[in-house]
């Protein structure tokens, strides 16, 4: 008899670690990432968390570890959706010229986007961070944004399509400048049309081959 209940209460418990999550992961990931995006890593808790995503604590740390590996996982879903639009200029257009042209002005639609908050998480959510880990993982990814555009630039003037005096690495860290700042600027209220106007001042500083 007691044998029977041990196999029974073995088969419940088995049932309960089986059972399937009662809440959507993407959907979950993307309200986390929403939350980051607008209040920063370390402004948004664990609290924070769980209200926004509509998920208990332990079904967090089940589902995506803890904050920071959460978040981890969200800068990379950032980079693969709202942030993607500078690898796909990079690697759609025919020039480096182009690919920035594309690049500032698809920033300007994207952080001014009312869908979702203004400006850039990869930008923005290091604010006011305790985390070196997060602040790191947030300034490689800018940097190698600007290391994929210097590369694109050298490529560019070795093909003889910019200048061979043409400085690539200033060029691309101004672009980085750029986008940085437009992101700041969407931030404080500017809009599309203001943006893409910085796009184009920006763009006239660019050398002729």
């Amino acid at each position: 008899m007691v044998q029977a209940q041990d196999t029974t209460a073995q088969a419940g418990t088995a049932r309960t670690r089986g059972r399937p999550r009662s809440f959507d992961r993407a959907t979950a990931l993307e309200k986390a990432l929403m939350a980051f995006w607008e209040r920063g890593y370390e402004a948004t808790s664990v609290s924070d968390l769980t209200r926004i995503m509509g998920i208990g604590a332990p079904s967090l740390y089940a589902a995506f570890g803890d904050k920071r590996t959460l978040f981890e996982e969200v800068v990379r879903v950032y980079g693969a959706t709202h942030g993607a639009f500078t690898d796909r200029a990079l690697a759609e257009e025919p020039t480096a010229r182009a690919a920035v042209r594309r690049t500032l002005r698809e920033a300007a639609a994207e952080y001014t986007d009312p869908a979702h908050p203004y400006g850039c998480l990869v930008v923005h959510a290091a604010t006011n961070c305790t985390s070196p880990e997060v602040e790191e993982l947030l300034r490689d990814q800018r940097n190698a944004n600007i290391t994929a555009l210097a590369a694109r630039i050298r490529a560019d003037v070795a093909a003889g399509l910019l200048p061979a005096g043409t400085d690539a690495a200033a060029l691309a860290r101004h672009t980085g400048a750029m986008i940085q700042g437009m992101s700041q600027q969407a931030r404080d209220g500017a809009s599309r049309e203001e943006l893409e106007a910085v796009a184009e001042i920006a763009m006239s500083i660019w050398p002729h081959d």
